[in-house]
């Protein structure tokens, strides 16, 4: 998987706006690829879950403490020499920036599904502090990665183990389980 200078990332971010299948689809990935899973969401502070419960938007005063911990992560694991996939919504090119900082060793993988598609899914799921009220602002707030931030997008529409070998494929890896870059799993 690797970019243009031929350096193999240390970090893919998965995100999209909530019910896209982030944390499914990063887990998945992690697995093919034998790294670490990251979910995003662990790295927020009580007070961020406590408003997105009662059916609050966070703000971008909010976001940027949490976008940070979720960088500082990136880069504590890079430097260990590990190899991460990490779920998170980063919906503005702004959070991306925070989360990439310039790093030519994370990729962005977009998960890109309608608002119905999403809805209905939202609509299914059980024990998650995200109301499905809240799903209009998502998308409100979304800015899709553009070709400068190099992504890797991907529909949704699919078994998840087809958006994982879409998300391969985009990548450039061919068969992930023959990867030499591969980490094992904690």
């Amino acid at each position: 998987m690797p970019n243009d200078s031929g350096e193999v990332p240390c970090a893919l971010v998965v995100m999209g706006v909530s019910g896209s299948g982030k944390s499914t689809v990063a887990d998945k990935l992690a697995e093919r690829l034998r790294w670490r899973y990251e979910d995003g969401d662990k790295f927020h502070p009580p007070s961020n879950v406590a408003k997105i419960s009662t059916g609050h938007p966070l703000t971008d005063e909010d976001r940027w403490p949490w976008l940070q911990a979720i960088a500082d992560e990136i880069d504590r694991l890079c430097r260990a020499g590990e190899h991460a996939v990490i779920a998170c919504s980063a919906l503005k090119r702004a959070y991306r920036d925070i989360l990439v900082h310039g790093r030519s060793d994370v990729r962005i993988v977009y998960l890109n599904g309608t608002q119905q598609l999403i809805a209905d899914r939202l609509a299914a799921r059980k024990h998650h502090f995200m109301p499905p009220g809240l799903l209009a602002s998502q998308f409100a707030t979304l800015e899709p990665p553009d070709t400068t931030e190099n992504p890797v997008t991907v529909s949704i529409d699919a078994p998840v183990d087809a958006i994982v070998d879409d998300i391969v494929r985009g990548l450039g890896l061919g068969s992930a389980g023959n990867n030499p870059d591969s980490r094992s799993r904690p």
